[in-house]
């Protein structure tokens, strides 16, 4: 009946324990919040959302017959980046002989009308650079296979 959480949305429920809201940034308005990847990078740092995460990662794993791997999908343009590096440093270091396949998922930019471009503030898009940049470097280094995704050539960057 009420409409909280992008995961409303979708046909298929969703586990409950497979959704965790960040409180700090909840989608009330100006959804500029977490833009930059040392935001989302120090999400993780702080105790009590690492120890949400590793409860529900957990909570999971426990329920696998044969664990096989991980999959991680991310956003690259955004402080998401930073709390996807810190998720698969997480899943390198505690289960260090499974696999971990991560997508970096980027939009698709439009030079004329899109939101996403930002042509008149250039903090924006240096922080959009600086994100898709970092997001690579730390997600590549704890994947066992990093896969960018984009419908446009440029994986977002302009």
């Amino acid at each position: 009946p009420s409409v909280r959480l992008w995961s409303d949305y979708l046909s298929v429920p969703l586990h409950p324990q497979s959704l965790y809201v960040i409180r700090q940034f909840l989608h009330d308005g100006d959804c500029g919040c977490l833009e930059a990847f040392g935001q989302g990078e120090s999400l993780l740092q702080e105790p009590a959302c690492l120890e949400e995460l590793e409860d529900r990662l957990h909570f999971f794993v426990e329920e696998c017959d044969y664990l096989q791997g991980f999959q991680v999908l991310c956003d690259l343009h955004n402080g998401f980046s930073g709390v996807g590096a810190k998720v698969t440093e997480l899943l390198h270091d505690e289960y260090s002989r499974k696999g971990i396949l991560t997508w970096g998922l980027t939009p698709v930019l439009s030079a004329v009308g899109c939101w996403m471009f930002f042509p008149q503030n250039p903090q924006k898009s240096f922080y959009r650079v600086m994100n898709t940049a970092l997001g690579i470097a730390h997600l590549s280094r704890h994947s066992s296979l990093f896969c960018p995704l984009s419908l446009s050539g440029s994986l977002g960057i302009k």
